[in-house]
């Protein structure tokens, strides 16, 4: 297991590689445009040259991407829909051109249209998302921590969407903090095999291809998206052990997604109980 963090990509893309080895990074995860919305950044030959060379000169091979956070594949409104569709695709098309191994992203909110049609939304969008795209940067849907009416906070919702897009090659990214939040405890070693167990009956341990490793400022199933610093928050030190430790797990890497002013002793943190 190799340990990264989101790091900016202000100044231009190719700046992510150093600041990501000055964390000591063994992977990142970036947005390769805002988060907020607007037009993304054009990658242009130079530019993308200069971002594989700068990765290979600090020796990471492996590299993410965060879509915005204004996706809703599962809208009422069709325009939302089709935007959310078109922007997916162009960051696979992006993270193809960059040699991005994964692009993760969230699946919306379905406040507006009811839980099982949200999933059907979201099995159409996905689908189209994928039709005809020759991407080599692999989809990965990310759960969530069940705030508001937002979709993929079980695991049983997350493989009614995977069986539906069973064609194509998308998997799983799992942020703890999340799945803390959303009611899966994994700080007992008692407790984390149940989880893995509901995991691998549903899901399934495979399509799991990264983690984002975030502990948690709200409680057990509190259902609110909070992210805090490893053994800071409730999920604490045991939760990240009993990851790190588990077989099963250890070839998926884990990006820390933290307030940037101490990610750097997060990253060491997550490299002792690996080292230990």
């Amino acid at each position: 297991m190799k340990f990264g963090a989101h790091v900016s990509i202000a100044g231009g893309i190719d700046k992510a590689p150093q600041r990501a080895n000055d964390l000591g990074c063994e992977c990142f995860q970036i947005f390769s445009r805002s988060p907020r919305g607007g037009k993304p950044p054009e990658l242009r030959d130079e530019l993308v040259k200069s971002f594989l060379d700068e990765c290979s000169k600090y020796n990471i091979a492996e590299y993410y991407i965060h879509t915005p956070y204004y996706i809703n594949l599962c809208s009422e409104k069709k325009d939302l829909r089709n935007s959310s569709i078109a922007i997916i695709k162009e960051e696979l098309k992006r993270g193809s051109t960059l040699d991005v191994k994964y692009a993760m992203t969230h699946l919306g909110s379905s406040k507006d249209t009811g839980r099982e049609q949200a999933v059907k939304l979201i099995i159409e969008s996905l689908k189209k998302v994928m039709d005809n795209g020759d991407f080599s940067t692999q989809l990965l849907l990310e759960n969530t921590a069940g705030q508001g009416a937002t979709v993929g906070d079980s695991f049983e919702e997350l493989a009614d969407i995977l069986e539906g897009v069973r064609e194509f090659d998308i998997g799983i990214c799992i942020d703890t903090a999340h799945l803390f939040a959303s009611g899966y405890d994994i700080r007992s070693k008692e407790r984390f095999k149940e989880t893995l167990n509901i995991i691998s009956n549903t899901i399934g341990i495979e399509n799991i291809k990264l983690f984002h490793g975030n502990d948690s400022k709200v409680g057990l199933g509190e259902r609110k998206d909070r992210h805090e610093h490893i053994g800071k928050g409730k999920i604490g030190i045991d939760g990240f052990k009993n990851i790190i430790k588990s077989r099963i797990l250890d070839n998926i890497n884990m990006i820390i997604e933290t307030p940037p002013n101490k990610v750097g002793d997060d990253i060491k943190i997550l490299k002792k109980l690996r080292d230990k």
